[in-house]
């Protein structure tokens, strides 16, 4: 069994909040980032947002929507996505333990939500270059991407995190290159299964994946043995 990333050996505070605005999710992550430092909780955030784009750092003029849309730009790694009603999302407030390995706390994350998925009876997995937890390609279909990750570390404790896409309108991606990439799909469980999965239905399953991830009970699978070009 792995060891913990976190720093902390008190159990990690789930919060289940229903639907939050981004802008106060992102205000009230601040607030317990700045708790967690002070020697406060690790804390988890579950809940789904108004539908809404929000752009990471790396986010290029042409990956916008193009016709108008308002973006919320954020200071987290990564590019631009849609956040909306029918997909979880989740904001671990995480002290790491040092020496601080983000890649690994990335990869920790992924593999929770390909548990889940697994769980529900996706073949979920890695892309080779690529963040985020994905369906392979199979027959005329691309690789999909079901969830998507995108962290900042201050002062030691991890900000932002991780969508999974359960029941969302998967329109909305339309408008955007999802994470900057347009070589690929985006779906959702309820695409993939043939029938309504809820953000309810899985949201118990992720917070406890993702605690036994960060906790180092849950192993890391290999990384897709297929190479693609990095995003």
């Amino acid at each position: 069994m792995a060891s913990s990333i976190r720093s902390s050996a008190v159990a990690v505070e789930v919060r289940r909040l229903g639907t939050v605005d981004y802008v106060d999710a992102w205000e009230q992550q601040r607030r317990l980032l700045d708790a967690r430092v002070a020697g406060g909780p690790d804390t988890l955030l579950l809940l789904q947002h108004p539908s809404v784009y929000t752009a990471g750092k790396r986010t290029e003029p042409h990956e916008r929507p193009v016709d108008g849309t308002p973006v919320v730009d954020t200071d987290r790694g990564g590019k631009i996505t849609w956040h909306g009603p029918g997909q979880l999302v989740g904001y671990p407030i995480i002290g790491l333990a040092e020496p601080l390995d983000v890649v690994n706390f990335v990869r920790r994350v992924e593999e929770a939500l390909i548990a889940v998925c697994t769980e529900l009876g996706l073949p979920a997995g890695r892309v080779e270059g690529r963040s985020g937890v994905w369906l392979p390609a199979d027959g005329p279909r691309p690789a999909r991407k079901i969830g998507a990750i995108g962290i900042r570390v201050s002062r030691g404790t991890t900000l932002h995190g991780f969508s999974l896409n359960c029941d969302c309108d998967l329109s909305a991606f339309s408008a955007i290159v999802p994470c900057g990439i347009a070589d690929a799909g985006v779906t959702s469980l309820t695409a993939e299964l043939g029938r309504r999965v809820t953000v309810a239905e899985v949201t118990d399953a992720v917070a406890q994946r993702v605690c036994d991830a960060l906790d180092g009970r849950l192993a890391l699978s290999g990384v897709a043995s297929t190479p693609t070009p990095p995003a």
